[in-house]
């Protein structure tokens, strides 16, 4: 019993590691005179070590393209002033332009969930990437605002493709117990992008106003030439090669992101069975357009989640900062575009909290830290901008609650959306309603950047905070009833959640015994 019975992996071609009974692992190469004994744990070490390494590239690599949303937003929050000069667009053009980017990318998600479906996710965001590219240089060329809608449209629909990908990619790619940080790297590169827009604002807005704008948008395109680089460099999705039958390469991409070999194993065995339990069910979108009661569970928690990270004005709070410290009383444009900087950093910096803790505190705990936060934020701005009328201290009190507003943001539901919206489908769902969800982020995000200006003339900036108040509010509400705790259970487990049939309840959704999650599945089973 000391040793297993030795030999090779004749799918992956690696030598196999056995551990002896006094906790040394022996790597068998040969014959028994070349017979190697190395120390478990510092063996086991090293594979975790290159493990994480190896998942962490990947997820960098993937998240490439949310650059370019986060570069978009932050950049046309300070460009806009100089377009306005330069082109002598609207006011109701300002925002179809700027809202619009939002609007068109649902297309992209849209088309997003089928062709990563066909193509495979690599691929997918290759094509995204060049479609922005082809959308920024026709902005930054734009003679007129006619062209420059153009070339937004094109961007807007290869940013909602790309953006799409990335996070249902790293949810497959990555281990069931780093899930969460990794999923969270789209986000972080978002606020990335968006500090980037920020800094490009502030470094370009020196020069002449008929070319400092194009400038900072063609800087937009550097990001998207990286992708090029890394649709070489990273393996497909395994659950997305399992889905065509590609089993071998799922296992050997398996083996590579997940640190034993017997999880390896059993995630393999776990698609298999979600694969194959697909295959017996109808089409996907008639699935999603006439869903069950299980489907239609995760389609309101996901599509909600997207919808109310939007929908509480966090674009409005990033798109307009000009114009919500102009309201304030700070008018200088070099000092207003420092100012945005400052609110840059904060949305970045605490990013890394989430990152850090999401998959060790869970999900639910960010969101509520997250959405209570907002909620008092928002109402602080609503008051600070009704109070104080040009004041010193209001504007540095707006200053500090616009960045308090976006830290929480950072903290809960902006990276955490992204996580549980590519947790909660099963395999045969996931990339096509996922797509679904960021339709209603792109909506909500168009809703509020298309008519913020608007509203805010109507019912004053101040009254328009209050609104996103009472919204905010609204989503703790959401967060307490309907997501579910999704920390530390593998993709297929997590289905499981929502198979009871009181999925809405809190003792029911949040079960930390996966044992009794497979249990009950299995009765349900035998039952039948």
């Amino acid at each position: 019993m000391g040793v297993q019975e030795t030999g090779r992996d004749v799918d992956t071609g690696t030598k196999n590691k056995y551990r002896r009974m006094d906790s040394e692992l022996t790597d068998y190469g040969g014959d028994d005179d070349d017979l190697e004994v190395v120390p478990y744990k510092q063996t086991q070490h090293e594979r975790n070590k290159r493990t994480r390494k190896y998942v962490f590239a990947c997820a960098v690599f993937a998240s490439l393209n949310n650059v370019l949303l986060g570069y978009d937003v932050g950049v046309m929050s300070g460009a806009i002033i100089f377009i306005q000069e330069d082109l002598k667009i609207t006011e109701l053009q300002q925002e179809i332009l700027i809202g619009s980017l939002s609007v068109i990318s649902i297309l992209g998600s849209l088309a997003g969930g089928r062709v990563s479906d066909a193509v495979g996710r690599i691929w997918s965001m290759g094509l995204a990437a060049i479609i922005f590219q082809i959308g920024a240089a026709i902005m930054t060329l734009a003679p007129n605002f006619q062209f420059l809608m153009i070339g937004r449209l094109l961007a807007g629909v290869g940013i909602g493709f790309g953006v799409m990908i990335a996070p249902v990619y790293i949810a497959e790619i990555s281990p069931t117990i780093s899930r969460g940080t990794f999923t969270s790297f789209p986000d972080i590169f978002i606020n990335l992008g968006i500090l980037l827009g920020y800094v490009s604002n502030y470094v370009f807005s020196g020069l002449s106003y008929h070319t400092n704008w194009r400038v900072m948008l063609a800087v937009g395109i550097v990001p998207s030439v990286f992708i090029a680089f890394a649709i070489f460099i990273i393996p497909e999705s395994p659950r997305w090669l399992v889905m065509q039958n590609r089993v071998d390469e799922a296992r050997s991409v398996l083996m590579k992101t997940n640190e034993m070999s017997s999880e390896a194993e059993e995630r393999l065995s776990e698609i298999l069975a979600s694969a194959e339990a697909g295959n017996r069910d109808t089409a996907v979108w008639r699935e999603l357009m006439n869903p069950t009661p299980v489907v239609r569970r995760m389609l309101v928690a996901g599509i909600g989640i997207q919808s109310f990270q939007q929908i509480t004005g966090i674009d409005a709070t990033v798109y307009y900062s000009p114009e919500i410290l102009q309201t304030a009383g700070l008018e200088d444009k070099s000092r207003l575009l420092a100012a945005t900087v400052a609110v840059g950093v904060s949305k970045t910096a605490f990013i890394m909290v989430a990152i850090l803790v999401i998959d060790k505190v869970g999900r639910k705990p960010l969101l509520y830290v997250s959405t209570i936060g907002m909620t008092f934020c928002l109402c602080g701005l609503g008051i600070s901008l009704s109070l104080f009328d040009k004041d010193s201290v209001g504007v540095v009190l707006v200053i500090v609650l616009v960045c308090g507003n976006v830290a929480f943001f950072s903290v809960g539901i902006g990276p955490i959306c992204g996580v549980l919206t590519s947790e909660i489908f099963p395999l045969r769902l996931r990339a096509q309603a996922f797509a679904l969800g960021a339709v209603g982020n792109r909506v909500c995000s168009g809703i509020v950047a298309m008519s913020f200006l608007t509203v805010s003339h109507t019912i004053s900036m101040s009254g328009t905070f209050f609104v996103f108040t009472l919204i905010s509010a609204l989503s703790v509400v959401f967060v307490y009833k309907i997501v579910p705790e999704t920390k530390g259970k593998s993709l297929e487990q997590i289905e499981l959640l929502f198979q009871k049939e009181r999925g809405w309840r809190e003792d029911d959704v949040e079960l930390s015994d996966t044992q009794k999650l497979v249990q009950d599945h299995e009765n349900s089973t035998s039952v039948l």
